[in-house]
């Protein structure tokens, strides 16, 4: 009998832990009696009452198994760590707030069965502000125009990934780990599955202005090289731009001498226009720079606090 891993992680999500684990149980017995499962919780420090309520679960269902994380260590280590510690055949990856809907577990078993060893879920509509979701599209476009690598756009992780797969995830080592780009790279023949994506069921959304911003530099830094061969280019270009209004001034102040005043004006906004540029270009620098850092530095995905079941 295979055996089946769904992965989920948590982060103050005490009104969600125990319906999406009665979810999937339910899936499992009624839609996919063939096949044994573990459900891994990875709590990412939560702050109510998230893993009580796990600990009452892991207790009255030893298929369940926990994993409580020493501190919060991000929106993509924890994941990423959480799916490393998986023991079935293949593993799903899905979040606890019912975004990733758990009834299109069967479909994807479905397809890997039928020979997929990589099942992305990619939304092609969503549920979430309007606005936020024109955004985020248009991120996703600009990631994959300026990368090398051929990005899935609006895939967040929710999938199936193979037992072999899960093995390629743990060779790599990677201290900050963005298992979209992951997949993009290193699963070039994976199968893209459509869903439209529904509202939180509970609970409010963790994610703000910072963490998204964390995301998109993560993915920037990680897959393009487009920000620094525009910051070259870039410079080179008002270097030349600059050098010709200086000539054009100087002549005309050499043949206009008495009539033609430059005044400080040009000078005040040339200043900073290019100051402007080069903070812009030196904080692009840096984030590039952070990430190497970090990158060097090869500390632990996550630490552990605890384990349950295992």
């Amino acid at each position: 009998m295979k055996t089946i891993s769904v992965m989920i992680p948590c982060y103050n999500e005490e009104d969600n832990a125990r319906p999406i684990y009665e979810t999937v149980k339910s899936i499992f017995i009624n839609e996919l009696p063939e096949y044994d499962y573990e459900i891994l919780f990875i709590d990412n420090k939560s702050r109510d009452n998230t893993r009580l309520i796990l600990r009452e679960i892991c207790a009255e269902d030893k298929k369940v198994k926990a994993i409580f994380n020493m501190k919060n260590f991000g929106q993509f280590n924890s994941p990423y760590y959480g799916v490393c510690q998986t023991s079935g055949d293949c593993t799903i990856l899905l979040v606890a707030d019912f975004q990733d809907p758990p009834e299109l577990i069967p479909k994807m078993v479905e397809e890997w069965e039928n020979g997929h060893k990589v099942i992305t879920m990619v939304k092609t509509s969503s549920q979430e502000n309007r606005l936020m979701y024109t955004f985020r599209s248009i991120y996703y476009k600009t990631i994959r125009k300026m990368s090398d690598i051929e990005q899935i756009e609006h895939f967040t992780g929710f999938g199936l990934y193979d037992r072999s797969f899960v093995d390629v995830l743990r060779s790599l080592k990677d201290p900050t780990p963005f298992i979209r780009g992951i997949v993009a790279e290193y699963a070039p023949d994976h199968l893209e599955i459509p869903y439209n994506q529904p509202n939180r069921r509970a609970g409010k959304t963790h994610n703000n202005f910072f963490t998204l911003f964390d995301a998109a530099m993560l993915s920037f830094t990680s897959y393009t090289k487009t920000g620094l061969r525009i910051a070259t280019f870039g410079g080179g270009i008002i270097a030349i731009i600059s050098f010709i209004i200086a000539l054009i001034y100087l002549i005309m102040k050499l043949i206009h001498w008495n009539s033609f005043a430059a005044g400080n004006a040009p000078m005040l906004i040339g200043v900073f226009f290019l100051g402007g540029v080069q903070l812009i270009f030196i904080g692009l620098l840096g984030e590039y720079i952070m990430s190497i850092n970090t990158r060097v530095m090869n500390r632990p995905l996550v630490i552990e606090e605890e384990r349950i079941n295992f």
